[in-house]
């Protein structure tokens, strides 16, 4: 259990969260703060609506416009999946031709038309996620929390419940919370990202923008960008003979301008060895990464830094080396 600092604030479409304290799980207690559940300090806006100044009834009212999406889907196995994505409409006395038309439009959304009368063992992981999809949107939700909802699905499971989501957000508009630790599930569907490490925010921004310069130790773990496959030892200082300085160079651009390397290579003045290269694309940008061996006779590092920030994103010495071409 881990708390929220004193200063946690950040704002998303529809929702700004302040100067939240409690103690809980972080992702937990983000969830939990958000459907307004034991929250005793902080304010939570929706729509401009500070929930700790709303009565009970009105926060019925409210919750009943955010949609909640489970790691462990949450489905009641002896009723069906039309039972289970009609409940949170029964449970609100909705007439049953009312249920019965909503509950239908939201199944074929989610493609499971077919699957009106199968009961939750007779499904896959990533077709039960599904049904908790249906049953979180039968309320005409304008918030939706996914709470870990790709981590316990398989590769092929995890991409067509993204591709749903981002369905969900691109014709429905409705806002996504997304709370997960796996990174490529936030590459490939979020806009925002905010990184919490032991209950404080520590990054936030464009996804692009965090994942092409992260800041923080803990974001640069969570991206792996630490982890090289390199042939060779890397030593903090140089060696006396043959000693080559290790780059990793970053440059972001527009998905449809990529960078000039020869503009980027052409200020090394010695012969350039490359080691790693990797481009990903985010939100219609480029991101690429360079890991490169340049000997360090005649190299005046700090001269070329400077020159460099014209054209790339970031330049980092990685170390020394003494490799062998």
């Amino acid at each position: 259990m881990v708390s929220f600092g004193s200063h946690v604030d950040f704002s998303i479409p529809h929702i700004k969260i302040r100067n939240l304290n409690k103690h809980y799980a972080v992702q937990g207690h983000t969830v939990h703060a958000l459907k307004n559940i034991d929250l005793d300090e902080g304010h939570i806006h929706i729509h401009q609506q500070d929930l700790a100044t709303l009565s009970h009834a009105e926060l019925i009212q409210l919750r009943q416009r955010i949609g909640m999406i489970f790691q462990h889907f949450n489905l009641m196995s002896a009723k069906t999946v039309y039972e289970n994505v009609a409940l949170p409409l029964k449970v609100a006395n909705y007439p049953k031709q009312d249920i019965e038309q909503r509950v239908n439009e939201v199944l074929q959304l989610v493609g499971l038309s077919d699957k009106t009368q199968h009961y939750p063992s007779q499904l896959s992981g990533g077709q039960k996620q599904r049904v908790g999809i249906a049953r979180a949107l039968v309320h005409h939700p304008e918030i939706l929390l996914c709470d870990e909802a790709t981590s316990a699905l398989d590769p092929e499971s995890t991409s067509v419940v993204l591709s749903l989501l981002k369905e969900i957000n691109q014709k429905l508009g409705i806002t996504i919370v997304l709370i997960t630790h796996e990174m490529q599930v936030i590459r490939e569907i979020c806009d925002q990202v905010v990184v919490i490490d032991a209950g404080e925010i520590v990054e936030s921004g464009e996804v692009w923008s965090v994942f092409s310069q992260p800041q923080q130790s803990i974001t640069q773990e969570l991206l792996n960008l630490e982890q090289l496959d390199l042939p060779f030892r890397l030593n903090a200082v140089p060696m006396q003979l043959d000693t080559h300085a290790i780059f990793k160079i970053r440059s972001t651009s527009d998905a449809h301008h990529p960078p000039d390397l020869k503009k980027t290579l052409e200020h090394f003045p010695q012969t350039v060895h490359l080691y790693q290269s990797q481009v990903d694309t985010i939100q219609n940008h480029l991101i690429g990464t360079l890991v490169i061996a340049v000997p360090t006779q005649d190299l005046e590092i700090q001269s070329l830094r400077q020159k460099l920030k014209a054209h790339v994103t970031h330049v980092e010495v990685l170390g020394y080396a003494r490799p062998t071409h």
